[in-house]
């Protein structure tokens, strides 16, 4: 894999964690895109997920692959409430439909993306490297 993204298509499953109350919170994640050069995700705001990347919006995101090898993104994020973005999440995902069956147009369901973050992809034979995120 060349870039975090690449190894978080090819693994789907990811799990984010936040902070709530002061102890960590750790959740799967399946969706992922690029937008403007920058990794999006999405939730919905009546979550508590959504709560708490407000009150903290720094997180870090772990992924398992098949080959022995995990992959550790850390930062913080920022919202995008844009219709485009929501558009194009849509776009990649139609699956979403299903639960936001209004897509775009659904008033509780955002997009946010990395900032600033650091990724490094850990192997049990092999040095961690740092991967860039697209």
């Amino acid at each position: 894999m060349n870039s975090a993204y690449e190894y978080l298509k090819a693994n789907p499953v990811f799990h984010l964690a936040t902070v709530d109350e002061g102890k960590g919170r750790v959740r799967p994640f399946g969706f992922i895109m690029k937008r403007n050069d920058l990794l999006y995700f999405c939730t919905n705001t009546t979550k508590d997920v959504y709560k708490q990347l407000v009150a903290n919006p720094q997180i870090e995101i772990s992924d398992k692959g098949t080959d022995d090898t995990w992959l550790r993104v850390r930062g913080s994020i920022a919202f995008d409430e844009s219709r485009e973005a929501k558009e194009q999440a849509f776009a990649e995902a139609p699956d979403l439909l299903r639960i936001y069956p209004k897509g775009a147009e659904e008033k509780t369901f955002i997009t946010f993306h990395f900032v600033d973050a650091k990724a490094t992809l850990y192997s049990f034979s092999q040095p961690p490297k740092t991967l860039p995120l697209l």
